[in-house]
């Protein structure tokens, strides 16, 4: 009887010190619960009041194009460079239409329709671009400093002034593409006269290149300096056409050409790829068989 009574008493005296070493440990965390949690309800709160990032909604553009075309690629690039959220409409067959002239009497494309414009309407590649870049503060594209300013304005204007020209008696007859009015590819003159006629263009498409070369670029990678302008982009564009006669482009002008490429990405390789079909259609028939 001692001996049980012994362990009894021993094992009481063992529980009652190991509930006493409990209550602190207890206590100890009940102290420590709140501060953890606390910590815990801290992260989610801090998260919750952490404002969300919006995403910049791009500006949206109405445009009617022409797929096969200089010009319409020229504003197409630009859209996309840009980051305008363009709704494309293919205006082939319809720019002669009673709807379509109500609103460009000129029949022509590219056209944007924005209800900030005076006639709610513009078309010319250049004025387009102008425009937007004006609107938007586009001054990668389109500097307002004065000085650079007139370098693009006076590139761009040399180009469809001078060199377009050019390059339009030059393409137009192997794009089938209606010539001019008032010149030769236009007239009734004999094949060998309009066959001279577009040599002679072909041959003075040279001097205006080596203008954009040394003159407006002048040791730049682009004539908008490290960036593509509105210039680069209608000079690019209209390159692309030489493609159909087998134009041989100097080696800066194929460079270059390659350079606004791999700058501009996709924006620009999309709409050039709608032209460069369209020129590789265009080779096709005139060497299949009659």
């Amino acid at each position: 009887m001692a001996k049980t009574v012994t362990k009894s008493a021993g094992k009481s005296a063992t529980q009652a010190k190991t509930k006493a070493a409990a209550k602190p440990a207890v206590k100890a965390a009940a102290k420590a619960a709140p501060k953890a949690g606390a910590k815990a309800a801290a992260k989610p709160a801090a998260q919750k009041s952490a404002p969300k990032a919006k995403s910049a909604k791009k500006p949206a553009l109405k445009l009617s194009m022409l797929k096969p075309s200089v010009n319409n690629m020229t504003v197409r690039v630009f859209a996309r460079a840009a980051g305008f959220d363009a709704a494309e409409t293919d205006a082939w067959g319809h720019t002669r239409s009673p709807e379509y002239l109500a609103r460009n009497p000129a029949h022509l494309t590219p056209m944007i329709e924005d209800k900030g414009l005076p006639r709610g309407v513009l078309w010319e590649s250049c004025a387009i671009m102008q425009y937007l870049a004006n609107k938007h503060g586009l001054e990668k594209f389109y500097p307002k400093a004065p000085a650079k300013r007139a370098m693009i304005d006076s590139a761009m204007f040399y180009l469809i002034g001078t060199l377009y020209p050019y390059v339009a008696r030059a393409t137009y007859p192997a794009l089938g593409f209606p010539q001019y009015a008032g010149e030769v590819g236009h007239s009734d003159a004999n094949p060998d006269k309009k066959s001279e006629a577009q040599k002679a263009a072909m041959a003075a498409i040279a001097e205006p290149l080596e203008v954009f070369h040394s003159f407006f670029r002048d040791g730049k990678p682009f004539i908008g300096g490290k960036n593509p302008s509105i210039a680069d982009i209608r000079l690019a564009a209209t390159l692309e056409f030489l493609a159909v006669i087998d134009y041989a482009l100097p080696k800066w002008a194929q460079e270059y050409m390659a350079a606004i490429e791999k700058k501009l990405g996709k924006a620009y390789a999309e709409p050039a790829g709608d032209v460069r079909g369209y020129i590789a259609y265009v080779r096709s028939q005139a060497k299949a068989p009659a």
